[in-house]
């Protein structure tokens, strides 16, 4: 974190949050704020909770205790001052809709009634193409675009309502490593230029490292949060994870290794960081 950002207000403001399913807890006593323009990647195996913290951010999932705040008020559904990218999941050919048409539902999509475009939504919608870079583009079949670029195209879609603050659930998965950092270079722009707050669930943190300003990591009902030079130590992630955890620096890449099975099952992958599904 810059220290022009520890001087701004928190865009995103969570207070001794606790969360579980039946006996399990997933965190507990989370006290967290996010800052205007930082980057927060959030880490840890499958079943951990990560996608439940966004689900709760968005308002979907209601806490057990504790309180959450974006932009000043407290969380809830529908919250346009919140832009969401998903997971990145392939179209199938032969959906009737074009790509400028994916990227349209997040002008008008919340209004009732005909999606008819305005001219000033029509305006806003080729404003959102060109700046994720899918104006070339715009009138073909979103299902014969490839899933980089219909990725490309839900940045452009969550950034459809100017927002300040911008969460992301593993939105490079399954994605080229060329994609990758795409997609990534577009939203670390969008928070540099727009002081948008991003909030990065990932199961890889290599692609967006040289972006992340902290990481909030989860494991085994218990959570750890600083900079990537604290977080990313053999032995912080032991602690974490009450068992011997080795963090490898090679080839300016992160690798983990050791770490043990969730409560759910996961796998890894070839670089032996954990890989992961929803939480």
């Amino acid at each position: 974190m810059t220290d022009d950002s520890k001087q701004k207000n928190p865009v995103i403001e969570v207070k001794d949050a606790s969360l579980g399913f039946g006996d399990r807890t997933l965190w507990s006593n989370l006290t967290l704020d996010v800052r205007s323009g930082e980057f927060l990647a959030v880490l840890g195996p499958n079943g951990s909770g990560k996608t439940s913290l966004l689900k709760s951010l968005l308002g979907q999932q209601q806490l057990d205790s504790g309180s959450i705040r974006i932009a000043g008020h407290p969380v809830h559904r529908g919250d346009r001052s919140i832009g969401y990218i998903p997971q990145q999941k392939i179209i199938p050919p032969g959906t009737p809709m074009r790509a400028r048409d994916l990227v349209g539902l997040g002008v008008n999509g919340h209004r009732f009634g005909l999606p008819i475009m305005r001219r000033a939504e029509r305006e806003r919608v080729d404003e959102l193409l060109d700046s994720v870079g899918a104006t070339h583009y715009a009138d073909e079949a979103i299902g014969s675009l490839s899933g980089g670029e219909q990725q490309r195209l839900r940045v452009g879609q969550a950034l459809a309502g100017d927002p300040e603050v911008l969460l992301c659930d593993e939105p490079l998965l399954s994605l080229d490593l060329q994609h990758q950092r795409g997609v990534s270079e577009l939203i670390d722009r969008r928070r540099r230029e727009k002081d948008t707050a991003v909030v990065f669930v990932t199961h890889d943190v290599n692609p967006v490292l040289g972006m992340v300003d902290r990481i909030l990591y989860f494991a085994g009902g218990r959570f750890l949060e600083g900079t990537p030079d604290e977080v990313l130590q053999s032995d912080v992630l032991s602690d974490l994870y009450e068992t011997p955890v080795q963090c490898i620096r090679t080839g300016g890449r992160v690798v983990v290794v050791g770490v043990p099975d969730a409560e759910t099952t996961h796998h890894h992958d070839h670089e032996g960081v954990p890989t992961e599904g929803a939480s």
